[in-house]
């Protein structure tokens, strides 16, 4: 149970400053700092959660990677339905905190929640690409710095997940203001309402797609692990 807390508690933290930085700087495409902040954002506290609960319950934070995990025979279905469901429980906590923080602001504050949506003149189909592979190319990452044949380099996966997440932030933002984790997008998506909401589906299905990919992807090249 506390491993599924753990996640629960990640999660809620991740979309809390992820988000809460979207908002904060108001990252949009025509705010190319508000943006790289965000992307910074993202992936510190990632790293940050890597470090708090990665010993708990590996700081997975994001449904993608447990399907990636799953999928690559790394934990069980038991062990998978829990983490989903504490991951989206704590991003939608995560959404509710910053809802009410800049509900309470006054006239000129910032707004939204930091949702994910397409964005201008970005169709339904190139952001169900995007999502669908930059999620893939960051599972990926999390299942080859996780792994046992990375050896001494494994201690170093918290900080190479952050930086890769960042990276993803930079090249996707601009599409769909980057989610790559459905249960970072169902918490600010409910609370914003709108398109955010009737566009949801992408950023819970294409991720998903991703995370399996990338598991399959990993099978390909994992290397035996090496014999003591």
């Amino acid at each position: 149970m506390k491993k599924y807390l753990a996640e629960m508690v990640g999660t809620m933290v991740l979309t809390l400053m992820g988000c809460g930085a979207a908002v904060a700087l108001d990252c949009n495409v025509n705010n190319v700092p508000g943006m790289v902040g965000t992307a910074l954002a993202f992936g510190l506290s990632v790293v940050a959660m890597a470090y708090t609960i990665g010993g708990i319950s590996g700081c997975h934070i994001n449904p993608a990677i447990t399907l990636g995990m799953l999928l690559s025979g790394k934990m069980s279905t038991k062990d998978a339905v829990g983490y989903w469901i504490g991951q989206i429980v704590g991003g939608i906590i995560g959404a509710l905190l910053l809802y009410v923080i800049v509900s309470s602001t006054g006239e000129g504050g910032p707004v939204g929640t930091g949702a994910n949506d397409l964005q201008t003149g970005i169709t339904p189909l190139a952001g169900f690409l995007a999502e669908t592979i930059f999620t893939c190319v960051f599972v990926l990452v999390v299942l080859g710095a996780t792994s046992k044949t990375n050896g001494a380099t494994n201690n170093f996966a918290g900080l190479a997940i952050g930086l890769a997440l960042v990276l993803v932030h930079l090249a996707c933002i601009r599409f769909t203001g980057t989610s790559v984790n459905p249960a970072r997008s169902i918490g600010p998506a409910l609370f914003q309402g709108g398109t955010a909401l009737s566009n949801l589906w992408i950023f819970i299905i294409a991720p998903l797609i991703g995370g399996a990919l990338a598991s399959l992807i990993w099978k390909g090249i994992e290397p035996a692990e090496k014999k003591k």
